[in-house]
């Protein structure tokens, strides 16, 4: 069978992104494996799951073949490699040795479209399409490659080769100093003195290997990688602290000798591996939490809950351009309807509205500065590289939050993010979101009812797939302790919860709680769009003010964004306890006489733009005319329980 496309996997001898690099054959073990194909490497979603990979291994790497499943985000994929939109790969690999950095031996696990690849030479080469008729035709458009080499100095050399050449000679000094730093002492010497006696740099090689072989240990005896949550990119990294900054007797107990630390290495030698020898040492002497040997020196933030952040934004669509354009025909109308023919009779015209919006981008930024001063004086961690972090962190989530329902800022406020920018899906225009209010605060009323209104209104969602359902930890717990007439609870897990609303899943966003009337938004991201030009994605910038004597970094990005899909969303809104909500019932009309007869409805009123129509029959139209009526709220007592019945185009034959 024919693959939907092919491309390397990895290439060997190219440095990835994480630092590591793959060595020739590291995979050879592995030649026509079969692996899953999945999405960004999502584990949390069986959707998520394209297909699989057939890999091949070669000189110069690790090539792949993939084969797409008949789901819809499998499709979905297919379609964006077949416009140019992606076209890289990334593989998740266990099992690694790894030796100075590079990678001799692993086992690739799974194959994932990305949209950022971190080897820069795994890019996919060719794309086969099915055509319906059977024939397939296969792209061979020019693949570019990222090879990640860096400026050459003005005498030739390249700083990357002089950098590595330093990094290994004080590596070599660190292990030999670990290995033979008893200088004459005595063999008891503990670690504490030789910890001592070596260089900052020193230090930080020691911390990384041992943090290396404690990070594999942990994984073992915890079997995180059989959960599904492990980022197996981030699983190798570890905090950079040490066993000696413990006082007391809690000190004397985890000591080790000379000794000690000289036969973990020479077991390490033996194995090629110093994880596995530290985790025999560990459990030879009783060491079932490894973990307590290393404590954290970065600050940890006390920050939201941001999970959701990523999974937002890697779930929307990209576009190469900052304007993004919709059009869309409204097909409901009776006259757009299909016809049956009397012969002799006039075949009529089909009618039908078309709508269309643009949406230009706008520029979101972070701006932090340090003083120099205690750029130099905090020497316990990366200060610069833990404020990017935070900086990234802050970005995306802001964009995410504006995404989702807007940054809450006042209209008034010159920080505020312009929503015809970044069109909040919660606050988009009725032909794109469906706004469903709900009374469950009067005396008889209950969350339940938010579930019902969902249920009977699901009808009006015409997005793609299944819909996510954001919302906040408070309302996930009333629905939570839903209990039915037996005291049983109605819902005993999110799972249940989102079977019944029909959703894919229940996400819970921290930063909606600044939106107290808003229970939820339904909407599956995939239907917004975020555009960018070539040079508007995330950049980081940093400057030194001389006067001030400060590092100064902003980080920004120009980007829009919008629904691209008509009834794509859907946000369910709490309204007051003495609130009634009403429903307006869709006038009569007779197309023939072009008569409009306005129904009695207590709490609707019934407008032919701002001229308020009294009940009854009104005015005929003319031959051909047409008129829209408006149903709005008849005070601030009474709210429409949807959006979408409150208006109406009538057009007489």
């Amino acid at each position: 069978m024919e693959a939907d496309f092919s491309g390397y996997a990895t290439k060997a001898g190219l440095k990835c992104t994480d630092g590591r690099t793959i060595m020739p054959d590291a995979f050879k073990h592995q030649d026509k494996a079969r692996v899953p194909l999945v999405w960004q490497h999502g584990h949390t979603d069986p959707e998520n799951v394209l297909g699989h990979a057939i890999l091949e291994n070669r000189d110069d790497g690790v090539y792949a073949y993939g084969f797409f499943n008949k789901t819809t985000k499998a499709t979905h994929s297919g379609q964006l490699l077949e416009h140019g939109d992606i076209n890289m790969m990334s593989i998740w690999a266990n099992q690694l040795i790894e030796r100075s950095g590079n990678v001799i031996h692993g086992a690739i696990r799974e194959v994932s479209l990305v949209l950022a690849g971190a080897n820069p030479g795994a890019v996919i080469e060719s794309v086969t399409i099915r055509h319906s008729d059977g024939d397939e035709q296969v792209l061979d458009d020019e693949a570019i490659i990222y090879t990640g080499l860096v400026l050459e100095h003005t005498d030739g050399e390249e700083e990357e080769e002089v950098e590595e050449e330093e990094e290994e000679e004080e590596e070599e000094e660190a292990v030999e100093a670990v290995a033979h730093a008893d200088n004459g002492t005595s063999a008891d010497e503990t670690v504490q003195d030789i910890y001592d006696s070596l260089s900052p740099k020193q230090k930080d090689v020691v911390h990384y290997l041992i943090g290396e072989a404690v990070s594999a240990a942990e994984l073992k005896q915890s079997d995180i990688a059989d959960d599904g949550n492990t980022d197996p990119e981030g699983s190798k990294e570890m905090v950079h602290s040490n066993v000696f900054e413990q006082q007391g007797d809690a000190k004397k107990e985890t000591v080790l000798s000379h000794d000690d630390m000289k036969g973990i290495l020479e077991n390490a030698s033996r194995t090629g591996s110093l994880k596995h020898a530290v985790e025999e040492y560990a459990l030879a002497h009783g060491i079932t939490n490894i973990s307590e040997l290393f404590v954290s020196d970065t600050p940890e933030w006390i920050r939201r809950r941001t999970e959701w952040v990523s999974d937002l934004l890697g779930a929307t669509r990209k576009s190469p351009f900052t304007r993004i354009k919709t059009l869309s025909a409204d097909l409901t109308f009776d006259d757009a309807r299909a016809k049956g023919y009397i012969k002799g009779s006039l075949k009529k015209e089909e009618f039908f509205g078309v709508a269309s919006r643009t949406t230009t981008p706008t520029t979101i930024y972070k701006k932090q500065q340090l003083d120099r001063d205690d750029v130099l004086d905090i020497s316990d961690f990366d200060v610069i590289a833990w404020l990017k972090a935070e900086m990234r962190l802050m970005l995306d989530e802001e964009l995410a939050r504006a995404i989702l329902f807007g940054d809450g800022r006042d209209i008034a406020d010159t920080d505020k993010i312009n929503e015809q920018n970044i069109r909040p899906i919660a606050k988009d225009h009725e032909l794109y979101t469906t706004v469903i209010n709900v009374n469950v605060d009067d005396a008889n009323s209950s969350v339940a009812e938010v579930v019902d209104a969902v249920i009977m209104n699901r009808h009006r969602y015409k997005g793609t797939g299944q819909p996510t359902f954001y919302t906040t930890e408070y309302w996930i717990a009333r629905f939570l302790l839903l209990r039915d007439n037996d005291g049983r609870r109605m819902y005993k897990s999110l799972d249940e919860l989102a079977s019944e609303l029909r959703v894919s899943n229940v996400v819970a966003v921290e930063t909606m709680m600044d939106q107290p009337d808003m229970i939820g938004v339904m909407v599956n991201p995939v239907d917004y769009v975020l555009g960018a030009d070539k040079g508007g994605q995330v950049t980081m910038f940093d400057d030194f003010d001389i006067d001030y004597n400060k590092q100064k970094y902003l980080i920004e990005t120009r980007v829009s964004g919008a629904l691209v899909k008509v009834k794509s969303a859907m946000v369910i809104m709490r309204t007051a306890a003495a609130t009634v909500i009403v429903t307006a019932t869709e006038p009569g009309f007779n197309a023939n006489t072009g008569v409009i007869t306005i129904p009695t409805v207590t709490g609707v009123t019934y407008k032919d733009g701002a001229t308020t129509l009294t009940a009854g029959a009104q005015t005929a139209l003319a031959s051909g005319a047409s008129k829209v009526i408006t149903a709005v709220p008849s005070g601030a007592g009474y709210v429409l329980s949807t959006s979408d019945d409150d208006t109406w185009s009538f057009k007489r034959n």
